[in-house]
């Protein structure tokens, strides 16, 4: 009953900010969708997250014990909570469900998230450097170079032997940490293959959203969506990632000839079209509750005297 009076206040508060005059341009801004175009886009971008879902049911495929629909719950909540927790606090969903569902420490976690977020960096920075209008092929070449061997190197620097643990308090947990992170890298069978294709097609779906919002061509609005994305897997950002993600998708659209104010009136269409989304679908499996794989604690019994 509470959270479905949580949600309800949620909704009332979102209606009540839509009513504001001052939305009517991102309103109008979604008029020339037809509503089998924005189902697609809609059905497209839930596809995503059965693709992040698979990623973590690889990496912890011990764990989950082909539990998908837990693993989708819990990404749909982490999504959810990194929309609108700000500054990144809602990072901390993931470790916390996945130790409340599966048992899962927050270490192992935490190190596993963290690569997955290296491993989304990469592949959005090399797709950047590949599309960035008015980039010189130089300096796409030598990004695409430095991102790749970096991506290639980090997991196998991780496994490299070290005496760490023997070298004092602070770099003994240190050591920790980097055995912990070298476990992260080396568990997943598939994990560039699943964040390869979360990204193709997420990136895919935002660049035709943002083409129809603009009335432009895939072409010009895909840099945009990219720029969008590169901003928003940056450590700092603004609340809920609004501002820093526009800019991102304006300034990649201004070398592609889109004027400012319009790349950011779209920008903001297309941002909020992703935040309700994420909101939504949280909402949803938050409602749903995920039985916990861990050991019920014991009744307790009378006191012995």
């Amino acid at each position: 009953m509470k959270r479905a009076v949580s949600i309800i206040v949620t909704l009332a508060l979102l209606a009540w900010l839509v009513s504001d005059s001052r939305w009517k341009m991102v309103g109008d801004a979604f008029a020339s969708i037809t509503p089998g175009a924005f189902a697609a886009v809609t059905l497209s971008l839930f596809v995503t997250y059965v693709l992040r879902a698979l990623r973590v049911c690889d990496e912890f495929r011990d764990e989950v014990n082909g539990r998908f629909g837990a693993c989708l719950r819990v990404i749909l909540i982490h999504n959810a909570m990194i929309n609108v927790v700000p500054f990144r606090g809602g990072e901390t969903a993931f470790p916390l469900l996945l130790r409340q569902v599966f048992g899962i420490s927050i270490m192992r976690a935490g190190a596993s998230l963290l690569w997955f977020r290296l491993q989304d960096a990469f592949v959005v920075g090399v797709l950047a450097c590949l599309v960035w209008p008015g980039l010189h092929l130089a300096l796409r070449t030598a990004g695409i170079a430095v991102l790749i061997a970096a991506a290639w190197y980090l997991p196998r620097w991780a496994r490299t032997p070290h005496d760490w643990t023997g070298r004092g308090k602070i770099v003994s947990k240190l050591g920790k940490l980097r055995d912990i992170f070298t476990e992260a890298t080396g568990r997943s069978r598939y994990g560039w293959w699943w964040t390869a294709a979360n990204w193709a097609l997420k990136l895919a779906v935002q660049g035709w959203l943002l083409a129809m919002l603009l009335g432009t061509s895939f072409q010009t609005a895909f840099p945009g969506a990219v720029g969008a994305e590169a901003a928003a897997i940056l450590p700092v950002q603004g609340v809920a990632g609004f501002g820093t993600y526009e800019a991102g998708a304006a300034a990649a659209l201004l070398y592609s000839g889109v004027a400012m104010k319009d790349g950011l009136q779209a920008a903001l269409a297309l941002h909020l079209f992703i935040f309700c989304s994420a909101v939504a679908t949280g909402a949803v499996a938050w409602l749903f509750p995920s039985k916990s794989t861990l050991p019920e604690s014991p009744v307790p019994g009378p006191a012995r005297k």
